[in-house]
């Protein structure tokens, strides 16, 4: 065990006697997500590095405190990813705190999300106890996906420390085709689209566009672009990485960002704000002054939720789930950190 283990184990321990409160951060490039940030720092960056990886078995495990971007520059020289694209928000990001978010990027809706790609984790729970969960490879069956409730939980379930991925190979070719479209039309394209044979790795439209993006073998890539048509942006990358990490100018709006999950044949939302369709229809950013009720009703008839993104009001920032599924999650929280040790209220007002 490391000196880091070690010594927050007494940190975690005394925290629990003394009914403190410890806010796990990393890089903090998400401390703007979820709700009010309390209790003292318990920084995470001092236990970093790669603890093994094989490229030929497209497994990675490295501590939670490396920084992302070095994960990617590792897996890079390989030919590899991280195919749920995680969203870095900042140059400190840690690989830590991209699961705990939970946030998927743009390929989110052809690759799957940071949770699919978890194959283990180990993690201190509130008593300082250090626990495995999964394990090093893809075929790992043994015992309860538990590690997963990792992902979006906020480290509110236990301190990160090591975490396993499946990665897979970067594509070998990547275009991005462009269509004028308003945003029912670009819905009923997406969707059509979705069911045939391309390879649609990203779907987005915005001001008035829809952004298509094809990425695999360069003979297959390039004779879906002669099949969609439109035109070819001049740096597709640039807008997806910039889709991916809030830069494009819709993001620039100073009114409450909200994020929603929806069918994603859902109808367009602009009668609540600005709306930007991500993910192929299924994932809403929105820029609304309208109640929250009104939003999470609205995300509701289309089967989904909505969450308070950006804002300056931390209150009730993600739905409220069921009467029962809240009970499940409290009792999750109880049993893996019994004191209320970590994140306190980082995802609902009394967790």
């Amino acid at each position: 065990m490391n000196e880091f283990v070690e010594s927050t184990r007494e940190r975690v321990r005394e925290a629990a006697a003394q009914g403190k409160a410890l806010r796990i951060r990393g890089g903090g490039s998400k401390d703007f997500y979820g709700g009010a940030l309390v209790g003292e720092v318990l920084d995470t960056r001092s236990h970093r590095g790669i603890v093994a990886y094989d490229p030929s078995e497209l497994v990675l495990t490295v501590r939670a405190g490396t920084p992302l971007a070095e994960v990617e520059a590792v897996l890079a020289a390989s030919g590899q990813c991280l195919a749920f694209e995680p969203p870095h928000f900042g140059a400190q990001a840690t690989i830590g705190g991209c699961v705990a978010a939970g946030l998927s990027g743009p390929r989110r809706v052809q690759a799957g999300s940071v949770r699919d790609f978890l194959l283990g984790a180990t993690l201190m729970d509130g008593r300082g106890e250090v626990l495995r969960f999964g394990g090093q490879v893809m075929k790992n069956v043994a015992g309860f996906d538990t590690f997963r409730l990792q992902a979006g939980a906020l480290g509110t379930l236990g301190l990160l420390l090591e975490l396993s991925f499946k990665v897979l190979p970067r594509p070998e070719a990547s275009l991005t085709r462009v269509f004028e479209a308003d945003a029912a039309t670009a819905i009923q394209t997406m969707n059509r689209l979705a069911g045939q044979p391309l390879p649609i790795t990203a779907a987005c439209h915005v001001d008035g566009r829809l952004h298509l993006r094809l990425s695999g073998n360069e003979a297959a890539v390039r004779a879906a672009a002669a099949t969609l048509g439109g035109s070819e942006a001049e740096d597709g990358e640039a807008f997806w990485l910039a889709l991916r990490e809030q830069r494009l100018p819709f993001f620039a709006d100073a009114q409450p960002l909200w994020r929603l999950a929806v069918k994603s044949t859902t109808a367009p939302l602009s009668a609540l704000g600005e709306e930007l369709i991500d993910w192929g229809g299924a994932q809403r950013w929105l820029h609304s002054t309208a109640p929250a009720e009104q939003i999470r009703a609205e995300a509701a008839k289309a089967d989904g939720h909505a969450t308070r993104f950006r804002s300056d009001d931390r209150r009730d920032v993600f739905q409220r789930p069921t009467p029962a599924l809240m009970a499940l999650q409290q009792r999750l929280k109880r049993s893996f950190d019994p004191a209320g040790v970590f994140n306190p209220g980082r995802l609902f007002p009394d967790f």
